[in-house]
């Protein structure tokens, strides 16, 4: 008997071109400019739209295998242009617009680059590149040009699918290796099991297309149920009044917004806005503090879900409405079904409940679809982090009694001092809890007598003056909130805290200060 042929897989072919055969006329895709025009597609249209655009990067020149950066803001190309890459085999690099010359170089170089999509400002800034350079004006204008009926040669499930370069909060960032079926597939669980997402839903994600979270919750997850994907071009610094404005004027029903974009929407004032279609909420990315998952469920009733897993992964831990689950504000839920999640002590031995450990998923002797191939050409951090049976996250948390799990903080970002173990994330939580207090950032700083102390680097809300005053009343506030062992030595005052591109803040920056 032969051996059984590998199974083949591709995101766009086996489910977008399926909800085209199934709902053609349902819309797929709603797009709202920044002046406030609007494009829809129906499921057919961008089945036509991404078939062209496939044999049209195939005339330029693009292979199979080959990576292309995709950098390009909230515009339908890039839908497009992502569905057609992964239709053709190609290895689309999803990048922010905010990247600099800089960046794309070392984006170029490290990934070896062979094309780019991406308009005429990105234009700008790639410098001697000389590959492939797709400008958006142009590919508009030649997509009809081109006949739809183009068959590339299937993808296996196992192909390159797609890379990330991670966010690099402690060093210079790193290619996340996807293939076809751990994010194209694995993301069936994230639409279904945490978006919540159904075929009647119209499903909008606030991340920006360079960060992993597009794909998340912008292209595989929705798309997986059939929903409707709401996306508006709002460009330049987050406002949240318009935020709040557009989830009040169109249908949107589940929603997906960033902890640093919460946390300026509840400093607004919710009772001016009603959202009659909303249902569901979730949030990832970074921790999400309770008081304001406790502030936005007064001011609407709605509940905020959280989710955590990785540019490396699925969501894998999650407070999931689909299950029943209460959500404990503060929490990040239980462990995805489908998913072997344990606390590990640096000889990969389980802690015990309520005591703090290491992310770890099991990869052996299964490894569950959702989880990344490998970090590409970097063998010392692949050896690493998959270590025995487990893939090791580098994130910190504890798992309470009931099974749930509290983020405490990278492996990095802890602060040891006198003894005691701090994370980061308590602190700034209690921070934050302070009406004066907009955002807030906690780092350690070495210490001859305590090893580490807390240094807290604070942003202020209008109206409230940094001094000494204001800087005794954040360390009373702390101890009151939270042990008052924890509470920050020092507080210096910022007028905006540096943040990664897809907006994490940047503690290895403020630890150097």
């Amino acid at each position: 008997m032969g051996a059984q042929a590998e199974p083949a897989f591709n995101f766009a072919h086996d489910v977008v071109r399926r909800w085209a055969q199934l709902r053609p006329h349902d819309i797929a895709l709603w797009c709202v400019d920044d002046a406030g025009g609007e494009r829809k597609y129906s499921f057919a249209e961008l089945n036509d739209q991404f078939r062209r655009a496939t044999h049209l990067f195939h005339q330029a020149g693009i292979r199979r295998g080959d990576r292309v950066l995709v950098m390009l803001p909230r515009i339908p190309m890039w839908w497009i242009g992502m569905l057609g890459l992964i239709r053709l085999g190609a290895v689309p690099i999803p990048s922010t617009v905010l990247l600099t010359s800089k960046d794309i170089a070392y984006r170029v170089e490290t990934a070896g680059i062979k094309a780019v999509l991406t308009d005429a400002e990105g234009a700008g800034k790639m410098g001697s590149f000389k590959g492939i350079a797709l400008l958006v004006e142009e590919v508009e204008r030649d997509l009809d040009k081109v006949v739809p009926d183009f068959y590339p040669e299937s993808t296996l499930a196992t192909d390159p699918g797609l890379i990330f370069f991670t966010s690099g909060t402690t060093g210079p960032p790193k290619m996340v290796l996807h293939t076809q079926e751990s994010y194209g597939l694995g993301h069936r669980l994230t639409g279904e099991q945490w978006l919540c997402c159904q075929p009647q839903d119209v499903h909008w994600n606030m991340a920006d297309t360079g960060w992993a979270k597009a794909a998340w919750s912008s292209l595989f997850g929705p798309w997986h149920m059939g929903s409707c994907i709401f996306s508006i071009d709002a460009r330049g610094k987050f406002d949240p009044t318009a935020a709040l404005q557009t989830l009040a004027r169109y249908p949107i029903t589940t929603w997906c917004a960033p902890p640093t974009a919460l946390r300026l929407l509840v400093r607004e004032d919710l009772g001016a806005f009603r959202f009659p279609r909303l249902r569901h909420c979730v949030s990832a990315g970074e921790p999400l503090n309770p008081e304001v998952i406790d502030t936005w469920k007064a001011a609407t009733g709605l509940t905020i879900y959280e989710g955590y897993g990785q540019t490396e992964t699925i969501v894998i831990i999650a407070n999931l409405r689909t299950r029943g689950d209460e959500v404990q504000p503060g929490s990040m839920g239980r462990p995805v079904p489908g998913y072997e999640i344990a606390l590990l002590d640096e000889d990969l031995h389980p802690v015990p409940s309520g005591e703090e450990g290491e992310i770890a998923v099991r990869v052996a002797p299964h490894r569950p679809v959702g989880i990344f191939r490998e970090y590409w050409q970097r063998p010392d951090e692949n050896a690493a982090r998959f270590r025995g049976d487990w893939y090791l996250t580098s994130d910190r948390a504890v798992c309470d009694a009931d099974g749930r799990y509290w983020f405490v903080g990278r492996s990095d970002d802890v602060i040891k001092s006198s003894g005691y173990r701090i994370g980061p994330f308590e602190v700034e939580s209690a921070l934050i809890e302070h009406p004066a207090v907009l955002e807030a950032a906690v780092v350690a700083r070495p210490d001859e007598m305590r090893g580490s102390i807390v240094r807290a680097f604070v942003v202020l809300r209008k109206n409230y003056r940094p001094c000494d005053e204001m800087r005794h009343e954040l360390q009373e506030h702390c101890k009151r909130v939270t042990a008052p062992y924890k509470y920050p030595r020092e507080i210096e005052f910022l007028p905006e805290l540096p943040k990664t591109i897809s907006g994490k803040i940047r503690r290895v920056e403020l630890r150097a200060r």
